[in-house]
């Protein structure tokens, strides 16, 4: 009788999706943490330039640039939408963006912009053709 071949792999296959669900549902359980985490790792690189001569005020702040840096990834390089949704043409108002770029929405985290430099990007979103 010949033993099936398979039944390991059915069984590696089997806890490897299983890690993944609970892994994926902790990180779910703290956004929040992760947002925040993300947001200081960002305050500290602006710091850095901040001592190098450069100026992390509000009046400095250039939401191109950290659209290029925070955006682009999900958004698209043209900011028409890639895993996110368009940027351009946006049908929301200026608080409901300043809403969702500090709170987040749906698999955009809350936090990647400091609060106040959120209505200068919402600015920015709505100038966008």
């Amino acid at each position: 009788m010949q033993k099936n071949a398979i039944v390991p792999y059915i069984l590696i296959m089997a806890f490897g999706i299983g890690l993944i669900f609970f892994l994926s549902l902790e990180g779910a359980n703290n956004q929040e943490e992760i947002a925040a985490e993300h947001a200081e790792e960002d305050g500290a690189g602006g710091e850095e330039q901040g001592n190098d001569g450069g100026s992390t005020d509000s009046a400095e702040f250039d939401p191109e640039s950290q659209a290029q840096q925070s955006c682009v990834s999900c958004h698209g390089s043209s900011y028409e939408g890639a895993v996110g949704p368009s940027l351009v043409d946006t049908e929301l108002d200026q608080a409901g963006i300043e809403e969702i770029i500090a709170n987040g929405k749906g698999a955009m985290p809350g936090g990647l912009i400091e609060e106040e430099n959120i209505p200068a990007m919402a600015e920015w979103v709505l100038s966008l053709e």
